[in-house]
């Protein structure tokens, strides 16, 4: 049976001490099996390095949802990858979530509300629609880590989210870029089609550029604003917490 919210704190702070040194999938398989957990989805982009958590979660329990937001504004080929890696995984429960149409008419009816108020775009397309989606789920698997910026340095394999109630599950927190690569070819996984042409992070297509040599992986996300995230990762206070430097869930 979940725990109640006061027990999740606690239990959150003594699984981290129980797997302070073990493995991605040991993690993977406590999320995913512990009763006290409850029940858990996995939310993936299916962006640049998505690939390698997904395969892990399909080695672990092919049958775990899988959350994708569909914008309705992403590349084609993101489309497209997603569906091509689901089937080469086995992924067996792959859920595409987008906002209603009665939503989309009333608050972005000419599709324009990306250039006049970008963060209510991704409130209204991504964070309300994963928001509503994640309430038949007690926590969530991410593939943050803790080299993608000052703010997940110290990210741990499992937090409680006061804000939400859920608990996060974070299996790739050690692992370095190196470690993602290397992990790619060492299972031959298909990379995005996009990143061999310039896009390190890949978002939706009006708000994702290509990047040059030498530029911050995320400096094509939102180029020329103050913009860096699209909402879904925050604290209690609503702060943000990542920064330009890595993939969202």
């Amino acid at each position: 049976m979940p725990l109640l919210q006061n027990e999740k704190r606690a239990y959150v702070d003594a699984l981290n001490i129980r797997f302070k040194h073990h493995g991605a999938t040991a993690v993977l398989q406590a999320g995913l099996n512990d009763p006290n957990v409850g029940r858990i989805a996995m939310v993936s982009s299916f962006g640049a390095e998505s690939v390698a958590l997904l395969h892990l979660v399909a080695m672990v329990d092919p049958m775990t949802p899988v959350l994708f937001i569909d914008t309705r504004l992403l590349f084609t080929e993101t489309l497209i990858y997603q569906s091509d890696i689901s089937e080469r995984l086995g992924l067996k429960n792959t859920r595409i979530l987008r906002a209603s149409q009665i939503e989309l008419d009333t608050h972005d009816p000419y599709g324009a509300l990306r250039f006049s108020n970008p963060d209510a775009c991704c409130d209204l397309r991504k964070t309300q629609v994963l928001n509503a989606a994640l309430r038949g789920f007690d926590g969530w698997i991410t593939g943050r880590k803790r080299f993608q910026g000052s703010t997940r340095a110290a990210l741990d394999f499992f937090e409680y989210d006061q804000a939400t109630d859920l608990i996060k599950i974070n299996p790739l927190a050690h692992w370095t870029r190196d470690d993602v690569i290397t992990y790619m070819d060492e299972n031959r996984l298909p990379r995005h089609p996009l990143v061999a042409r310039g896009y390190p992070s890949i978002g939706c297509h009006p708000c994702t550029s290509a990047v040059t040599d030498g530029e911050d992986p995320r400096a094509g996300r939102w180029r020329g604003t103050s913009k860096t995230e699209c909402g879904i990762h925050i604290t209690a206070n609503g702060v943000l917490r990542a920064t330009k430097s890595g993939e969202h869930a």
